[in-house]
């Protein structure tokens, strides 16, 4: 029984002593397979094979194709295509992402050529700067702008020199606005139109310029000054801050503790409602007919889009609050 004791104990010990197996390994799992793109790009008009793109990432942006497609053809940067799924489609967003297209792993974009591109800040500021240079060389009455049978030597009537400095302060206010307050969601515009929209801006400063500062101005009957051009800053300012530096997200603007916001309760495009109070306020106080010409005309323009923007919130924001208009409260 001693023995037998003493060899169960020796086993027991031996049992013991021994090391512990090691885990097993966990098989490693094998990589997905990525199923790339087979991206054909056509022009829109002839259907003529441009580029074929061969084993795009999935996870590839419509701005990655249009860079992959501007490596191929220097002199179609990426701001001036245009790509589509149909001929006569809708552009596709820079943003939009490959996989989550309506398209099969061979697939064909048609390109249209937008034309040579211009960044929208540097449209604003030659639209303003242009305003600004031309009144003031009609206010300092330059010798080759008026006749010279007119008299110069009498004094000018208060509502000019005011006039004046309304008109500078709202440029330089929108100078200013482009270069530090403005965050632009589509970065270039057609250098084409930017002959359209400086014509419309200094023909008409030129045409209220001169008959404003004419010599033979007659002054008003009555006058009104002009108080939304702090709420048009204001109105900016909100805009500004729903937008982080370079980002595309859109977000509803609301009515912040400044008071001159508040009207986005009501409208939601408070920038051109107080855009068209500062010039219905000059308008008034200089009774000039240009002036009121060029105060419809903005109105008219600045309604169109206006309610281009009130349809766009109400489609991309469902909870979207149904009692704000687009530039006029409860009216239009």
């Amino acid at each position: 029984m001693d023995v037998l004791a003493l060899e169960a104990k020796e086993v027991k010990n031996d049992k013991a002593s021994a090391p512990a197996p090691k885990p097993r390994a966990k098989p490693q799992k094998k990589p997905k397979r990525i199923v790339y793109f087979e991206v054909e790009i056509l022009d829109a008009k002839t259907k003529e094979k441009l580029l074929l793109l061969d084993k795009v990432e999935p996870t590839a942006t419509i701005l990655d194709i249009k860079s992959m497609f501007h490596n191929s053809n220097q002199q179609w940067y990426p701001a001036r295509q245009s790509l589509c799924l149909d001929p006569k489609g809708k552009p596709l967003r820079d943003e939009e992402i490959l996989q989550e297209l309506p398209v099969g792993t061979t697939t064909a974009f048609y390109f249209r050529d937008l034309g040579a591109q211009m960044s929208w800040g540097t449209v604003f500021l030659i639209e303003c700067i242009g305003p600004l240079v031309i009144y003031l060389l009609f206010y300092f009455r330059l010798p080759f702008i008026y006749s010279s049978k007119h008299e110069f030597t009498t004094s000018r009537h208060w509502v000019v020199h005011i006039a004046c400095v309304c008109h500078t302060f709202h440029y330089v206010k929108r100078i200013m606005e482009t270069l530090f307050i403005h965050r632009f969601c589509h970065g270039t515009m057609p250098l084409r139109n930017i002959f359209k929209s400086c014509s419309y801006h200094w023909c008409f400063a030129a045409w209220m310029a001169y008959y404003i500062n004419h010599p033979l101005y007659t002054p008003p009957y009555y006058g009104e000054k002009q108080f939304c051009q702090l709420g048009n800053f204001s109105i900016h300012m909100t805009l500004r801050n729903l937008k982080p530096p370079g980002s595309k997200m859109k977000k509803i603007p609301y009515p912040t503790k400044n008071p001159f916001t508040w009207i986005f309760a009501l409208v939601s495009c408070p920038n051109y409602t107080y855009e068209v109070g500062s010039w219905l306020g000059f308008t008034l106080m200089t009774q000039c007919v240009p002036v009121l010409f060029f105060t419809v005309v903005g109105f008219i323009r600045m309604t169109v889009w206006a309610k281009g923007k009130h349809r766009s919130y109400l489609k991309d924001f469902k909870g979207y609050p149904t009692l704000r208009s687009p530039i006029l409260p409860f009216i239009l």
